[in-house]
């Protein structure tokens, strides 16, 4: 039965089993009584325990597909991790970790305006090196985050998406390792359906050990935040609304409601406060990203406002997205639009009044280049989507449960004004496990299509623990 949430027989890996493996890879194996293990397994949500048979600390991809070829043999299923955006949706205890981060290497050809780098590189690393020839990358908003598992998922830049379309779009060469454990080099002129199925397809083909991609000459921005009362939401939501229609493709915003800790690391007017932050992504001057932004900032009167030119490598001042490992629930939707009556909603789900306990609400306008189809097309499927929402609560494991409830009820109540299509490293992974929730979010004719080309590179469906693209039967 090839499904994400099958029951797997049990397998207990024997020590001489893990002694053979420890003798085909060069990085650590461990296990469950490995005093690495828990490192190795942790990820960025601490409310997801990852407890895998055995851990690969993989240092190339020959490490790769010797971990697949011995998993697959065991009829164990694999699942791979770095930092962010690579969901691993554990359902018994007999599968099998890659891990990335030691696949380090990073070459920027400023000739070629293209990077390529290995699947342990995160955004951070290349917005540095690229910096130094005056490019940029399609980076997120969070630059510690990997950049394989963004790419895969689409890749949703604060400030270049609009303007450029989402990283997949920019993808040049592949290094994968499939499920028979071979190690291919794949462009959209080798293998045109299997590139055009791991960028957007997630996980479900491979496991891509090198990724190569175009830069462009960008090298500042005017941007940062404004944070007004949380008070003052409804106003300045409505001002947000109206304004985002006139935007030009240069210009990239997003809005988030937050309940904030109460940290010292956080400014004095942010710390334990209830905000709307209003995010900003310009390409081009102070003067001239005044003058775009001047109607939001006259919605209300700000309690702090970061908006000033940059370097690109400030790219993460924009959302300033958590950087510590949390316990976190998470859910999200596409938008079909943002009228009055939606922010009407979300007022009421999220504003003074309501209750809500959770962390954080954004919803990000999308649009522009995001909307037209690259010129290698891809499997992204949110083209066309014009907003999203993303919403998360932090808590201890009693408070989660409830927030998750939360998290359900303000997804259903928008349900007037959702698309089933969003971007997928929006995805959760308690929303990916259904086979249905993925169909929905494909579409019928990229998921079949997806399917199609999951039956040919995974007809085992060995890379089930993720966005479960199921092998068709035909």
């Amino acid at each position: 039965m090839n499904h994400a949430t099958q029951n797997d027989t049990q397998i207990t890996l024997s020590p001489g089993e893990v002694y053979s493996l420890r003798n085909e890879i060069s990085g650590p194996v461990m296990t469950p009584d490995s005093p690495e293990y828990p490192t190795e397994c942790a990820n960025f949500n601490l409310n997801r325990l990852v407890e895998p048979a055995v851990v690969v600390g993989a240092e190339s991809a020959n490490d790769v597909a010797a971990a697949i070829r011995f998993a697959t043999r065991r009829g164990m299923p694999v699942a791979v991790q770095n930092a962010g955006h690579q969901v691993v949706l554990p359902v018994s205890d007999n599968w099998l970790l890659i891990t990335t981060s030691r696949m380090d290497d990073l070459a920027v050809d400023p000739d070629a305006r293209t990077a390529r780098v290995g699947a342990g590189v995160r955004w951070r690393q290349v917005l540095i090196e690229a910096a130094k020839s005056g490019l940029a990358p399609i980076a997120g908003s969070a630059p510690d985050v990997g950049i394989v598992g963004y790419t895969l998922g689409g890749g949703l830049s604060p400030l270049l998406g609009r303007s450029l379309g989402y990283a997949a779009d920019h993808v040049r060469w592949m290094e994968v390792v499939t499920a028979e454990g071979r190690i291919r080099a794949v462009t959209a002129d080798s293998d045109p359906e299997l590139f055009w199925a791991l960028l957007g397809g997630k996980g479900n083909f491979g496991i891509v050990t090198r990724i190569e991609f175009g830069l462009f000459p960008v090298t500042e921005f005017y941007g940062g935040g404004i944070w007004f009362r949380g008070e003052d939401m409804a106003a300045v939501l409505e001002v947000w609304r109206a304004w985002v229609p006139t935007l030009g493709e240069e210009t990239t915003t997003s809005v988030a409601i937050q309940r904030l800790p109460d940290l010292d690391a956080l400014p004095e007017p942010l710390r334990g406060a209830f905000v709307l932050h209003v995010r900003i992504g310009h390409l081009g001057g102070a003067a001239t990203g005044a003058k775009i932004v001047a109607p939001v900032r006259a919605a209300a009167t700000p309690l702090l406002d970061s908006l000033m030119n940059r370097p690109f490598t400030e790219i993460g001042e924009i959302h300033l997205d958590p950087v510590e490992r949390i316990p976190y629930v998470e859910s999200g939707t596409g938008l079909r639009e943002m009228s009055a009556e939606t922010i009407d909603t979300i007022v009421a789900l999220t504003g003074p009044d309501s209750g809500c306990p959770l962390a954080s609400v954004e919803i990000r306008a999308l649009g522009g280049a995001l909307d037209r189809e690259a010129a290698v097309p891809n499997a992204v499927p949110s083209r066309g989507v014009p907003f999203i929402t993303f919403a998360f609560g932090v808590g201890s494991p009693a408070e989660l449960g409830p927030m998750q409830d939360y998290l359900n009820a303000y997804v259903e109540r928008l349900a007037p004004w959702a698309d089933d299509a969003t971007v997928v490293n929006f995805v959760s992974p308690d929303e990916a496990v259904s086979e249905e929730g993925v169909r929905r979010l494909f579409g019928p004719d990229l998921y079949t299509r997806l399917a199609a080309v999951k039956r040919q590179y995974d007809p085992a469906n060995v890379f089930r623990i993720n966005h479960n693209i199921r092998p068709s039967s035909s």
